[in-house]
């Protein structure tokens, strides 16, 4: 994550504001029955960790045709996992406001969903100091409300320092998500700034999507949260099935 990859034609590139990541700890056996063959869950401290990602895809637009830009709110619900020698994220699906989550759907099989995702906030000098999160839909409906404190994200539980939290838990550059078409894995990178998160309270958290996969309990709080203003990113499209 250190070097920019060179950005070439066919990539995305987008300005995420508004960003908040909020976790939980999962059971590991739960996560692992979830996962395909050969992927197994990144566990600290006895836990799998799974996470809530949202944020305002802000100017969202493909290299080859920059005119054509959207704007919309994205949650994206991830499990952190390993691969052989690879750590990265599971993807387990992703709600969008946008009628493009088609293109995702279609084109790349990506288990996208179209649904409301209003994501507000309230900027203050030490970072963001309110975030609200309402997604309405048959597939991902959540309710999260964080309150920011302006201090640094501490070092999670189960990780060495903030480096190695860095490089695992915010700054995943490898996903990997189930085709639609059940015909194998998609498999993507992203490149951007390492994230500067400021820690976050949480004074509300509900996510149908990671409850109806039976990876948390309805009411269970999350084990931590953070969030940044923006950060700019590159999505290395279009995705590739994974091969062996």
């Amino acid at each position: 994550m250190d070097g920019r990859p060179k950005v070439r034609w066919h990539h995305a590139v987008a300005e995420l504001t508004d960003f908040a990541l909020v976790t939980w700890a999962a059971d590991p056996e739960r996560v692992a029955a979830l996962l395909p063959a050969g992927f197994e869950p990144d566990i600290r401290d006895g836990a799998a960790l799974v996470s809530l990602v949202a944020f305002r895809d802000r100017h969202f637009h493909f290299r080859l045709a920059p005119p054509v830009r959207f704007s919309a709110g994205q949650v994206n619900y991830r499990a952190y996992v390993r691969r052989g020698g690879e750590r990265g994220v599971w993807f387990f699906g992703t709600s969008l406001s946008s009628r493009l989550v088609q293109v995702a759907r279609t084109a790349w099989q990506m288990p996208w969903h179209h649904e409301s995702v209003r994501v507000a906030s309230r900027l203050g000098e030490a970072g963001l100091t309110q975030w609200r999160l309402r997604t309405v839909g048959g597939w991902g409906s959540a309710a999260v409300d964080l309150r920011g404190t302006g201090r640094a994200l501490p070092t999670p539980a189960g990780f060495a320092d903030q480096g190695e939290a860095s490089r695992i838990l915010l700054d995943p550059a490898l996903g990997w998500y189930p085709r639609r078409d059940g015909t194998g894995i998609g498999r993507y990178s992203v490149w951007h700034q390492p994230l500067a998160l400021r820690q976050a309270e949480v004074t509300g958290a509900r996510s149908q999507a990671l409850t109806a996969l039976g990876l948390i309990a309805e009411d269970q709080p999350p084990c931590h949260a953070g969030l940044q203003h923006s950060v700019l990113f590159d999505v290395h499209t279009p995705p590739r099935r994974q091969l062996g």
